[in-house]
């Protein structure tokens, strides 16, 4: 981590222990960024920043910040007058509290952070918050001022670093209940139990294993034009969003195609996801993936029984026919 560059310079504030930190980014953005540029000939287009009093374009070390009143007057703020305001988190990362994680709502997570011990005095103090935080299983609640407004932060550990992960202020995430579906919608037990098998057919993943398919495919367009090579062009996809679909026939589908994928299942699709033929109130609920693995055996098993009855039922009429027989001469005898 010495070869990151740290971005801001400071101390974690734990009670009375001062610990000298360097905040550094965990993550990195690998995303492509595009230029924009005149379509007809290719030129870069770019933004100049004028004044709009002398119409005229001015360089970085003019410009400066303001802030604009409800009736259009700009009031200019320095860096002097931000730095001179009373705020304690100004150069610390103040622990205000200790919690279990799962009090945090994911929304509010935002931009994470490593904090790195800066010099050797400050490995110290660093091991024991650390350790302190692995042993309460519990993350650190913290407030602290970075690029021009304070934050809440919250700091947990990642292998042998402390981590900070900024959070939202609680007034900042908008309630959820307006985006909830204004009808009324019954769910029924055979759809939960497909979405269940599909689910546990799905399985897990491990993330490390995921890629940006969508970058990759930019890398390759980017590439091929660069190259003069022809582009070649994708099938379209089929799309259906704002079609009326059979909920429990796309179930029963995608099981089936998450199965073929995984090799459980042959592409032909002979044998049938009939997880739910069987009433779930008179049967205590399996596993879901149990449930559809055992649908197509039940259809075969069924179709076996019916078989073996039927051969079975000729033996029996057989068997009594040939008791007849022998029988029907001595009562002809005694008679």
């Amino acid at each position: 981590m010495s070869n990151v560059r740290s971005i801001w310079n400071g101390a974690i504030s734990f009670g009375l222990v001062s610990i000298p930190i360097k905040l550094v980014n965990a993550t990195e953005n690998h995303s492509i960024s595009f230029r924009q540029i005149h379509t007809e000939d290719g030129g870069r287009v770019r933004y100049r920043k004028v004044c709009e009093l002398e119409e005229r374009e001015i360089s970085a070390a003019e410009i400066g910040k303001g802030y604009e009143d409800a009736d259009g007057t700009i009031i200019p703020i320095t860096d002097d007058d931000l730095a001179q305001l009373p705020i304690p988190t100004a150069k610390t990362i103040e622990i205000v509290a200790f919690v279990p994680a799962d009090r945090i709502d994911p929304l509010q997570m935002d931009t994470a952070y490593y904090l790195a011990a800066n010099g050797v005095p400050a490995a110290k103090p660093y091991t024991l918050l650390r350790e302190a935080l692995k042993r309460s299983q519990k993350v650190a609640i913290a407030k602290f001022a970075l690029r021009g407004r304070e934050r809440l932060g919250m700091l947990r550990v990642v292998e042998d670093v402390i981590a900070m992960h900024g959070l939202l202020w609680p007034d900042e995430i908008r309630a959820a209940g307006s985006v909830a579906p204004d009808a009324s919608v019954t769910v029924r037990d055979k759809e939960l139990d497909l979405a269940d098998a599909l689910m546990d057919t799905l399985g897990e993943v491990d993330l490390a294993d995921l890629h940006d398919d969508y970058r990759e495919a930019v890398e390759e367009l980017i590439a091929a034009k660069a190259s003069g090579e022809r582009v070649p062009s994708a099938p379209a996809a089929e799309r259906s969003a704002g079609k009326v679909i059979d909920l429990m026939s796309a179930l029963e589908n995608s099981v089936r195609q998450a199965r073929v994928a995984r090799g459980e299942e042959s592409a032909g699709g002979d044998a049938e996801v009939k997880p739910l033929r069987k009433s779930s109130r008179s049967a205590p609920k399996q596993a879901a993936g149990k449930k559809s693995a055992s649908a197509a055996k039940k259809s075969v098993g069924v179709a076996g029984k019916k078989t073996a009855s039927k051969a079975a039922g000729k033996k029996t009429a057989a068997a009594k026919k040939t008791t007849a027989k022998k029988a029907s001469p001595q009562k002809r005898t005694s008679a």
